[in-house]
């Protein structure tokens, strides 16, 4: 066994990787880009080692600066994590051929199975079942559209050195076709280096589903089980489980055999994942291997007990694999949900920043420590008072459940969802709540497309329902009769200006747009039960139970018997009275007013915000990478006007309305801030 590894990579699988090296007594060296000085993997990690500035090209891809680092401090092997050098052939090979250890397969089987193309013929040649598609680059425009009207729209543009995403597009006619190919290898060429770009038959209402395989270097293979990789947005998961609600055993067995053989076939040694996508018929057809840790291996190690990071460091150290197929059970249910840095009401732009807050909920399971146990895991590379920065992907953590079964890990999502405080950014967990919370989720009546057609143009705060209102008016009624009981019990208050209780009292819920929907509440003490309340909301009671500290955020109680978690501020930017609530992924801000000062509230002015319609804004802090627009054009509804390159994504910005641009704000090559004017269009 190895007594010090090095892990050339950041965030929360760097942290994940030196959860489970510290538990088998392994030293561990970090290495951090200088805008990462101060990130919890450094702080984390035995030593830690400077190799470049913030942008990844400059350090985190940089081969040479991470095998010095690790000959430095004397580090046997380095393990990748996932992104960045994992899958980099040339990397795995000049590791070996320093002598140090690659926590990883050989670079012979990343090469293979790396390259999209070359991974297609060898897995036909393995006797997998592959997609329709054309497997050698396309080099230009013209000849993508060529090849789509030949296969057949719709279909997929895949950069062959891509992942995670990165350098994919989906084209359904000649102009997304040859504009998806320019994304594609503009995308391809700064993540990977690599700008090939391959095409496929895109196949519709599909389900993502992958084999976890382990191998060892002494002849053999596992697989264990599939996860679920079916919601997905921008061709990026956002929630994976394991099990699979939709696939057979008899299924289930097929793609497991076909993943080791596809293993076995390129000498493979570690863990990796074999991609398939599966139609409604449970036809299944080879997508790649990814020869790498997957983000969504927490799911695996929850329903088999295996550590997966520990079986990647003893297989590169040598140690056989002391289980057969016939030894591996599943035991319950498994759901993860990636918690991102961008905001869903915006169309999901990444949003960078301090995190002002960050609250995960309470877990029994601890990072790098798998178990069958049922409960509540957080893998993360973040902490409260740490910066998410523009440089690198959007992720903040990892949210794992285990449940006995799929209704109860969903469940227990929805509760740990309720129970996650993040402020100063913005988070996907509204849009996560709202996904848990639709009826075809909870019935697994879903595919990959399942996002688009629920939310075709885009997803509104309005997206988002509660199966009962009324329990968000009655618990900010509650928390305010808590707060002014604590007020009445303060001594030194001048007479006849004491703070006093009331019983009843009106609730305005803003609705934006100056609106607002008024209710009438009553608040009746339950005398000797302090923390208990019975609410009245337009004559619907709610018994509510609660005992968490009123500088709390994040609250758990009960309701009518029903235990509940959610989130409450007092107080926002436009109303200091308001209460904030969040439950269930829905967001309110609800004011709790005696009736008298309720009816002078209503008698106050609306303050419109200002108009920018006449201005191209920045969504989203990054860099302005190209400038469609100059003075005195004419832009047409849909035209591409600028484009931002942010947490390692292209966004386009294109025009809303036909328009002639009168001014430009700002020139490519230029960092943006939110909200920086671009170009301003003449009226």
């Amino acid at each position: 066994m190895f007594n010090k590894i090095l892990i050339a990579n950041r965030g929360e699988i760097a942290c994940r990787v030196i959860a489970t090296a510290k538990r088998l007594g392994i030293a561990t060296v970090a290495v951090h880009s200088e805008a990462d000085a101060r990130a919890r993997h450094v702080e984390l990690a035995d030593e830690a080692v400077c190799i470049g500035p913030a942008p990844s090209r400059q350090s985190y891809l940089m081969a040479d600066k991470i095998i010095a680092a690790a000959k430095q401090t004397g580090a046997q092997a380095i393990h990748p994590g996932y992104g960045f050098l994992s899958e980099n052939e040339d990397f795995a090979r000049r590791v070996e051929e320093e002598g140090l250890v690659f926590i990883g397969p050989k670079h012979g089987a990343i090469a293979a199975m790396g390259d999209k193309i070359a991974s297609k013929k060898l897995a036909q040649q393995a006797g997998v079942s592959t997609i329709p598609g054309h497997n050698e680059p396309i080099l230009s425009a013209e000849e993508a559209v060529a090849i789509a009207q030949k296969i057949g729209y719709p279909v997929m543009l895949k950069a062959s050195a891509g992942g995670g995403g990165k350098g994919l597009r989906v084209a359904h006619n000649d102009k997304e076709c040859a504009e998806g190919l320019v994304s594609c290898r503009n995308e391809a060429a700064a993540s990977f280096g690599d700008d090939r770009v391959f095409m496929e038959k895109f196949i519709e209402q599909p389900r993502h589903i992958e084999i976890q395989v382990l191998a060892d270097g002494h002849g053999r293979t596992l697989y264990l089980w599939e996860r679920e990789c079916y919601i997905q947005r921008r061709h990026q998961k956002v929630i994976e489980e394991a099990p699979s609600p939709f696939i057979s055993e008899a299924t289930r067995k097929a793609m497991g055999e076909q993943a080791v053989a596809l293993a076995q076939a390129v000498g493979y040694q570690s863990a990796g994942t074999v991609e398939f996508v599966v139609g409604k018929d449970q036809g299944f057809y080879f997508l790649e291997m990814n020869t790498r840790l997957q983000v969504e291996h927490p799911v695996t190690e929850c329903i088999t007990g295996l550590d997966l990071v520990e079986w990647m460091i003893r297989i590169a150290a040598g140690e056989k694999l002391p289980l057969q197929q016939s030894d591996l059970k599943r035991e319950g249910w498994a759901i993860e949900c990636r918690i991102n840095a961008e905001d869903p009401f915006r169309n999901f732009l990444p949003s960078t920043g301090r995190l002002v807050r960050y609250q995960p909920p309470p877990t029994d399971l601890t990072q790098g420590q798998p178990s069958v146990a049922q409960g509540v895991r957080v893998d993360t590379g973040v902490f409260e008072g740490g910066e998410i920065p523009m440089h690198y992907d959007s992720m903040i953590a990892k949210l794992i459940v285990h449940g006995k079964d799929r209704a109860d890990a969903i469940a227990r999502m929805r509760e740990a969802l309720n129970g996650f405080v993040i402020r100063g950014i913005a988070s996907n967990i509204p849009f996560q709540a709202a996904l848990l919370a639709h009826p075809d989720f909870q019935s697994g009546n879903f595919d990959t497309g399942f996002i688009a057609r629920q939310w075709p143009s885009g997803f509104k705060a309005e997206s988002v329902t509660h199966d009962d209102p009324d329990f968000l008016v009655a618990l900010a009624a509650f928390v305010r009769r808590k707060t002014r009981e604590r007020a009445v019990g303060i001594s030194g208050q001048l007479p006849g200006h004491e703070v006093g209780l009331d019983n009843k009292a009106v609730a305005i819920t803003h609705l934006g747009e100056g609106n607002s929907l008024r209710q009438h509440v009553r608040v009746t003490e339950i005398a000797g039960r302090p923390g208990v309340a019975r609410i009245e909301v337009d004559g619907k009671g709610y018994d509510i139970e609660c005992h968490s500290r009123l500088i709390d955020v994040r609250l758990n109680g009960s309701v009518n018997g029903r235990p509940f978690v959610a989130q409450v501020e007092r107080g926002t930017a436009k109303n200091p009275l308001a209460f904030r609530l969040q439950h269930n992924g829905k967001s309110a801000e609800i004011t709790v007013l005696r009736p008298r000062h309720a009816e002078l509230q209503a008698l106050m002015p609306y303050k419109a915000p200002p108009d920018t319609s006449a201005f191209l804004l920045s969504p989203m802090p990054g860099l302005l990478v190209q400038l469609a627009a100059a003075v005195g054009q004419k832009v047409q509804a849909g035209e591409r006007l600028a484009v931002i390159e942010a947490m390692k994504m292209e966004n386009v910005l294109f025009a809303t309305q036909d328009v002639t641009v009168a001014e430009v704000l700002a020139k490519p090559g230029e960092s943006l801030s939110v909200d920086q004017p671009i170009l301003r269009f003449a009226r």
